[in-house]
């Protein structure tokens, strides 16, 4: 712990690394601000209520997940009411899957820096698009289906007014948090999209607490106190957990290549050993995001849907069937989205034979192909169990403990990983600046690792 603090010491004393620092924390307070900016129109506290409804009698849906990645912003329909999550998805579809599938973003990612500015500007491009088509879409919620289900008046004055109103006002939060962001990546530390993510998540972390508070009986409400040394176990039980992920994040499957030895004139070349590192969970998060989203549009269609409100209790968060159904859809896009980077560990077997690298005991071209696609195939496995372990482990501390969906998320899913993940990376990103600059790092022992 001292270590971890005099690593922040000594970052402070480098002033470029203090301005970046500084730079960053203001983007973020900004960000918060605007969290709790209502939009017009909306009577907030009433919506919150629902939404405080919908976590404590099913546990929370897809809207309640969102809800967590805006920092609360959703469930008050404030200006920032759809975070970070269309520009992800925006990027996500255009310099992931787009870039991929299609060949004319393929060549402009492979044209480097120039290339990749055109693909960021079509990103920016689909996510206003997806800004419009989330806003009209959460207007029209709030008008009708949430009325007709809980019989509550959440908008003022309803009608096409409303509903242009609110489309400008989160689409123009929306291009705020996207600037605040990009501004995080250009002149602060860290990913921005990922951090302003983190900071909603960790912004939740004082309702939990109240959460637990009120369980713990000293408010009044003593029908089922928790014990306290019951909650000593679950500060236990989550120090374990957040152990594990950081193992498994840090995980890396160690290839080792040796370069063929040659002699020209009177110099010898290669003769090397060196490795090809394969990362367990290449994909992240977002196998989960996408299994969650995939998993809830049928459920959000049957609010509309009279016919269709038997889904709700059906794929309740805790039932079995909802649980074996995120199981299967994980597994396959942890696969898919490994499949999507597979690409460059065979580029990576074409390069090694060009330069007269090889894996000891496996021939070189298409036998070292063919190899790397076993040993990918399995340690995407170990991943994708891992993140079906991570991502049902909330849901089943909530149905065995019976505590709140909100203090049940900090014990997986997808804020733990995105939590750790990003804490990790921006602490690397401090540790190169520390090392460039002749300090000590935050840990004694070797350097930590990227995800």
């Amino acid at each position: 712990m001292f270590r971890l603090l005099g690593a922040l010491a000594n970052a402070w004393k480098i002033p470029e690394l203090r301005k970046k620092l500084l730079f960053t924390l203001g983007m973020l307070a900004i960000y918060e601000v605007g969290i709790f900016i209502p939009t017009p129109g909306i009577n907030g506290k009433e919506l919150g209520r629902i939404f405080d409804e919908l976590a404590a009698t099913s546990g929370g849906g897809l809207l309640n997940l969102l809800d967590m990645f805006t920092g609360g912003a959703l469930s008050h329909a404030t200006i920032f009411a759809l975070g970070i999550m269309p520009y992800i998805s925006a990027t996500i579809i255009v310099e992931t899957l787009l870039a991929t599938a299609i060949p004319a973003f393929e060549r402009l990612r492979k044209e480097g820096m120039s290339g990749y500015r055109k693909l960021h500007q079509y990103s920016r491009y689909a996510t206003l698009v997806l800004a419009v088509i989330n806003s009209f879409m959460y207007a029209m919620l709030l008008e009708k289906a949430i009325p007709s289900q809980f019989h509550a008046q959440i908008v003022l004055f309803p009608g096409v007014g409303f509903r242009l109103l609110t489309v400008l006002t989160m689409t123009g939060g929306m291009a705020l948090v996207m600037w605040l962001a990009e501004q995080i990546t250009e002149r602060g530390i860290g990913n921005g999209m990922s951090l302003l993510m983190t900071a909603s998540i960790v912004g939740r972390i004082p309702l939990a607490v109240r959460d637990i508070w009120v369980l713990l009986g000293p408010t009044g409400e003593t029908s089922s106190p928790m014990q306290p040394l019951f909650l000593l176990a679950m500060g236990a039980f989550l120090v374990l957990i957040v152990g594990i992920v950081i193992f498994i994040e840090q995980g890396q499957r160690r290839i080792p290549v040796n370069y063929a030895r040659r002699v020209v004139g009177h110099r010898v070349y290669g003769g090397q050993s060196t490795y090809l590192p394969l990362k367990v969970n290449s994909g992240g998060v977002l196998p989960i995001i996408f299994a969650v989203s995939l998993l809830y549009f049928p459920i959000q269609v049957a609010g509309f849907v009279p016919q269709l409100r038997w889904l709700t209790d059906w794929f309740s968060r805790t039932s079995l069937a909802f649980n074996l159904a995120y199981a299967v859809l994980i597994l396959f896009f942890t696969y898919f989205s490994t499949a999507l980077t597979a690409h460059q560990f065979l580029d990576a077997a074409e390069q090694m034979k060009k330069v007269g690298a090889f894996v000891p005991g496996i021939r070189p071209g298409q036998a070292t192909v063919d190899y790397l696609d076993r040993i990918l195939t399995r340690v995407t496995f170990v991943a994708g169990i891992y993140l079906v372990g991570v991502a049902i482990l909330p849901d089943i501390i909530m149905a065995w403990m019976k505590i709140p969906a909100r203090v049940a998320s900090f014990f997986g899913g997808t804020s733990l990983l995105i939590v750790v993940g990003v804490t990790l990376d921006t602490m690397k990103q401090i540790e190169s600046h520390l090392l460039m600059r002749h300090y000590e790092g935050f840990f004694k022992s070797g350097r930590l690792k990227g995800r």
